[in-house]
């Protein structure tokens, strides 16, 4: 899949890559508190990651493999 900003109250909250609508599911489900954290009645959301949101992302993605890490293990960035 593409990167995915995952929002909350249609705030953008994280950029993540799942492997597949599954894994963008269990995600969600398994991140709620974290997702949730400043907005405990809030509603998750997801759309894809616009070119600002890409960019931060891929800024992440170079981080994570300038110190040796793998396309498959990084899996996203929070936004705020």
């Amino acid at each position: 899949m593409l990167p995915t900003t995952i929002l909350v109250d249609e705030a953008p909250r994280c950029v993540v890559r799942p492997t597949d609508t599954r894994d963008l599911n269990r995600f969600i489900r398994n991140g709620r508190p974290f997702l949730l954290a400043a907005s405990p009645d809030g509603t998750i959301t997801h759309r894809g990651a616009s070119d600002d949101e890409l960019s931060k992302w891929r800024n992440a993605l170079a981080l994570h493999k300038a110190w040796g890490g793998e396309d498959e293990t990084f899996f996203g960035v929070p936004l705020d």
